[in-house]
Order: C-alpha cells, then sequence, then structure tokens
C-alpha cells in the first residue's frame, strides 16, 4: 500500500473509536440539515520524497488533474476567480450560459438574493482569502526571494490567516494555511528543500490525502524553481474530522485492500521558473486511476457548506 493507505486507515479508525461528536456546528449539508462532525485533535503525517513515499491513496480513486489546478489557481495565478480556476481545467462556461464547474462556487461572494457577486472582470469569486490574500501580501514572491538570499533561514513562512483580510468579504477561511519551509545541506552533498504544511481543520474523508499532494506539488515545484532538491514534507493537523454522513464511508474504505503502486510526480523538464507551469506540466505518474476506480469505486460524500 502507498503510505496514504496506511495513514488513511489509521486515521479513519482513530476519528471512528476516539472522535468527538460537536453539538452547535456551523456547516449544513444541502437540504439544510447541519452537518455534524465526529473529529479528534492534533497528529502528523510524514513523507520521505528522496524515497517517493506517497500520500495518494488508492482506496478509492483521486482527481489529481482537478487538485493541481487547484494549487496553482491560489498560489501561481494568485486568483479568487472562479473563472480562472475553470479555464485552468479548460471547462469555462461562464462567458456562454453563467456556469462554475468547480466545488468553490458553493463559497463564492452572494447578494441577499442568492445571485452572485461579480468582480472587476465579471466574474464570480470567493472574496479576501486564499489566491487573493497570496497576492496582496506577495506571499510566493517573498518567499522565493527569501530563500535564494538566504537558504539557512529559518523565517521563510507563507501564512494564509491575515486577520485584516477576513475584515472583508470573504467565502472561506483557510484550513490548510500555513507552510514553513526549511534548505537542508544533505550529508551525500545535495541540498535539499523540505516543507511542512498546518492545517487547522481538515474534512479527512474527502480533502484529507488532496490537500496533502497538493502542497507536495507546491514543494516541487518551488524546489525546480531553486534548483533544490525536494526533500520531506510533513502535514502537521490541528483538528481532523469525518462529517456524520461519511461514517458508512470510512467504514468501507477501511475494509477496501489498496492497489500496489508507486505514484510520482513529473514536471516538464522544459520548464524551471514555477511562474511557467501549466497544469499539462505536471503530473502524477505510477497512480493506476482505471485500475483503483475498478477495484475501489468511487464513493458519494455529502459537502458540509
Amino acid at each position: 500500500m502507498t503510505k496514504g493507505d496506511k495513514y488513511q486507515k489509521e486515521i479513519l479508525q482513530r476519528i471512528l473509536d476516539e472522535g468527538c461528536l460537536d453539538k452547535n456546528p456551523r456547516p449544513v449539508y444541502a437540504d439544510g440539515t447541519p452537518a455534524h462532525t465526529l473529529s479528534v485533535n492534533h497528529g502528523m503525517c510524514t513523507y520521505d520524497l528522496t524515497k517517493n513515499e506517497s500520500p495518494l491513496v488508492t482506496l478509492r480513486p483521486i482527481a489529481v488533474k482537478t487538485s493541481i489546478a487547484e494549487i496553482l489557481w491560489i498560489y501561481q495565478k494568485e486568483s479568487n476567480d472562479l473563472v480562472v480556476f475553470d479555464e485552468l481545467l479548460g471547462k469555462n462556461t461562464w462567458e456562454e450560459n453563467h456556469e462554475i464547474n468547480n466545488w468553490w462556487k458553493d463559497w463564492a461572494l452572494k447578494d441577499e438574493n442568492g445571485d452572485y457577486l461579480l468582480n472587476k472582470a465579471g466574474h464570480p469569486y470567493i472574496g479576501a482569502c486564499y489566491g487573493e490574500t497570496i497576492r496582496k501580501h506577495k506571499l510566493v514572491k517573498k518567499l522565493i526571494k527569501d530563500i535564494k538570499e538566504n537558504p539557512d533561514g529559518r523565517r521563510h513562512i507563507i501564512s494564509m490567516w491575515q486577520e485584516a483580510d477576513f475584515a472583508k468579504p470573504h467565502g472561506l477561511k483557510p484550513c490548510a494555511f500555513l507552510t514553513q519551509w526549511n534548505v537542508r545541506h544533505g550529508k551525500d552533498g545535495i541540498d535539499y528543500l523540505d516543507m511542512c504544511l498546518t492545517q487547522r481543520s481538515s474534512d479527512f474523508a474527502t480533502a484529507g490525502c488532496i490537500n496533502q499532494v497538493q502542497y507536495i506539488v507546491l514543494l516541487n515545484l518551488i524546489a525546480r524553481h531553486l534548483d533544490l532538491t525536494p526533500g520531506t514534507f510533513t502535514w502537521f493537523y490541528n483538528n481532523i474530522q469525518i462529517y456524520d454522513r461519511h461514517v458508512e464511508q470510512a467504514k468501507e474504505l477501511i475494509r477496501r485492500e489498496p492497489v500496489e503502486c508507486e505514484p510520482k510526480i513529473w514536471l516538464n523538464p522544459d520548464k524551471k521558473n514555477f511562474y511557467d507551469f501549466t497544469v499539462d506540466d505536471i503530473k502524477i505518474v505510477g497512480y493506476p486511476r482505471e485500475k483503483i476506480k475498478e477495484q475501489n469505486p468511487q464513493l458519494k460524500f455529502d459537502l458540509g457548506i
């Protein structure tokens, strides 16, 4: 099994065994029912990328292309525009029929009638959060500059938790909100880039694997830009949960047998600059999605909004 499969089974079992049921949840399901969760606090998962350890799971198929597009939308495009996200996936139908084709539409800003508020480009957007925070505070540009100028520094940090930004209209406060980056001079003579991600909240059955994959992709891209070798990635979670409508799916995931594979991240060897990469320049190889779909079909998860 992948290391992601191992962690998935262990964490889901821990939530089922020890999870605390919340009493007054903020999210609701699409039908208006309160979306209660079972959760546990504090933990970590870590991966040695030089050994091809991966958080990808084979217990259900993962939409890796959409996940890659989302991380580029936030950190490279520095965007809160939902049409820009759709364009990354080649699914822009907004100009023709005013449809949005990504899950962020549930957090788009809306007026009192439930209609989308539009930005200067005439597109729905999610307000002062995520990519807009990256753009406003130049967080990626500062990170790259700081690591270049002071690789041994211990202040290479990106934080999307910006209280002043939250005073403005925004759709969703960031869950995966903090990354810390360190250059490590290996005893093998190789300079590695290590990164840890802190996540305040994780809807684990649906997105826990996806968030980790996204940030390993981001680590690979920044390392390529800086001529460093991707080293270790560690994911710290504060509160990790499953929704009450996901309990049976969690039990099913634990019962399933993994598919043997060794997923790896492939980057276009002709690209180096972080801002030049497209979705098609980044692939997950060695991940047999069709075989996984056949052995471990996709499960339905009601979304808490």
